[in-house]
Order: structure tokens, then sequence, then C-alpha cells
């Protein structure tokens, strides 16, 4: 109970000497105004890690998500087609049926998108559910990969729509906060 008793003392007590100070030493008050900076974005990190050129990475992480698809779709539009055989064509489609257009707006906004009335899932097979969440099991990876490598069945480039990593190392949790337990 005293362990209990000095812990607590010791937070009070650092929580009371954190506030900064004026000048005056008689005029003690809060810090209130805060100057808060973008320093990097991942909503989807290998896209963010393949789609922009190395220098355009401090300006696509400090531009705001509802600006990046005009900022940089057409940058994003290039590299997928210098990156993947399976968009050499104006017509053609991912599994989503998305052209090279299309595709690229949708991965320029680097944003996690979250279902609120679905199912939470990057992709289950199902088009309809694609991208609408992250599930901790979900092969993210692979399924990028395969929407830009993949064709529109999945079934072009077979040697680039996979890492080949099937399962998490550990299985995960059956309670919150559902990770893998550590080493």
């Amino acid at each position: 109970m005293i362990r209990k008793i000095t812990t607590i003392g010791c937070m009070l007590l650092i929580a009371a000497v954190s506030f900064n100070c004026s000048d005056d030493d008689n005029d003690m008050k809060m810090e209130t105004e805060a100057v808060f900076v973008l320093e990097d974005q991942m909503g989807r990190p290998a896209v963010n890690t393949v789609f922009v050129a190395s220098e355009d990475k401090d300006t696509f992480n400090m531009t705001i998500p509802s600006e990046q698809a005009a900022a940089f779709a057409s940058k994003f539009k290039t590299n997928l087609e210098a990156l993947s055989p399976a968009f050499t064509q104006s017509t053609d489609m991912n599994a989503l049926g998305q052209d090279a257009t299309a595709f690229t707006n949708l991965l320029a906004t680097d944003v996690l998108n979250v279902s609120l009335d679905g199912k939470t899932t990057f992709y289950d097979g199902v088009a309809e559910n694609t991208l609408s969440g992250r599930a901790l099991a979900d092969d993210v990876i692979t399924v990028e990969l395969l929407l830009i490598f993949g064709g529109e069945d999945f079934s072009e480039n077979p040697t680039l729509s996979d890492d080949n990593v099937s399962a998490n190392d550990k299985d995960f949790s059956t309670s919150f906060p559902y990770l893998a337990s550590p080493w």
C-alpha cells in the first residue's frame, strides 16, 4: 500500500512540476498552444514507399490527404505503368475493375479507409470489401502486389503478385489488444 501511495505521489509531483513557466517565476501558467507538424504519412506504407519518388517524399508527407490525389495521382500513374506489366494498355484493369487512372487516384490518397457498416478488411476476395479497413491477419503486402501486378483476375505476373508470407509468426490473441504475445 505504501509503495502504491509513493508511486501516486511521485506521479502527482511530476505532473505539478511539468508546467512550462513564463520568464517571470511569479506568473506560473500552463502552456496551452502547441505546434504540430506533419512529418510522415503511412496509411498504406508500401504505396508510399513504392510510388512516391525520393524527391517528393517531404512534400507528399506534408500534403493533407484530401489534396494528395490532385497533387500526386499523375506521378503515381506514371510509376504504376512503368512498374507493372498488368497496366501496359489503356484498357487494362486490376481485379477491382479499376484502370490505371482510377487505381492511382485511389492510391494517391494515403489514408486507411474504415467501413463503419460493413466488413473491415484490406481484401477478402470480395471487391466491395476491398480497402474497407485492415484486420490484423490481412496480408496487406500480397493484396497490394496483386492489385498492382495481378491484372483483372490476379493471374498475370504470378511471380510479382505474392510476397510468399502466408501467416503471422505467432497466432493472434483472442482478447484485446489481439496482438501476438511477445517473443
